[in-house]
């Protein structure tokens, strides 16, 4: 009786990595609510420039939704020892994460140079204007929090790599699912970190 308590016990205890993952991730966190809470703050003083969202974060959006969606189901098959099922979903959303990698890569290169209307002596012409780290405050909040958000989904994109070629490179010999359990956990912290960007992004635009 006292054997199987204990060993109830153990099993309630939180693994040491993930343990440092959520610690990790609620770091994050505090840090993007800063940045965020600073951004809305410093908005409502002068001279802050707007700007408009370009429409292929959306499409990035729909893109990390999917991939966490199959992250979770690849996790349950994983669990369930349904290894084709499992690999079809880690591949799945290796390719949807490099998806809304490139997405967001883009979506930032657009705003970087957004189109703009400039009168100049009296007559609209089309020029680009940079958005600068060195610029307007508006900018500088704006790619601070890209440059986190772009540096957290590059790991996440790693830490993907890595499990799709063990899953295609490593015979199985023990279902042991902590790493993948702790890629899951972070990739689903991206997905929320990117919609709640998403969302502040919109509102603020």
């Amino acid at each position: 009786m006292a054997i199987s308590a204990e060993s109830t016990k153990e099993k309630r205890k939180i693994h040491p990595q993930k343990f440092m993952m959520w610690l990790a991730m609620a770091s994050m966190s505090m840090a993007f609510a800063g940045l965020t809470s600073g951004y809305m703050v410093r908005q409502a003083q002068d001279n802050w420039r707007y700007y408009k969202l370009p429409n292929v974060f959306t499409y990035s959006t729909v893109a990390i939704v999917l991939s966490s969606i199959t992250m979770h189901m690849g996790l349950m098959a994983y669990k369930k020892r349904e290894m084709p099922k499992y690999k079809m979903l880690i591949g799945a959303t290796l390719v949807l994460g490099i998806i809304f990698g490139l997405l967001q890569f883009g979506g930032f290169y657009q705003l970087y140079h957004q189109l703009q209307q400039i009168k100049i002596n009296g007559k609209l012409l089309n020029e680009f204007t940079t958005v600068r780290v060195d610029g307007n405050p508006s900018e500088s909040f704006l790619y601070i929090i890209a440059g986190m958000h772009l540096l957290h989904l590059f790991s996440g994109i790693v830490a993907l790599v890595i499990v799709f070629f063990r899953t295609f490179r490593v015979n199985i010999k023990t279902y042991s699912t902590t790493a993948l359990e702790i890629t899951t956990t972070y990739w689903h912290f991206v997905d929320v970190l990117w919609l709640y960007l998403f969302v502040f992004f919109l509102v603020n635009q």
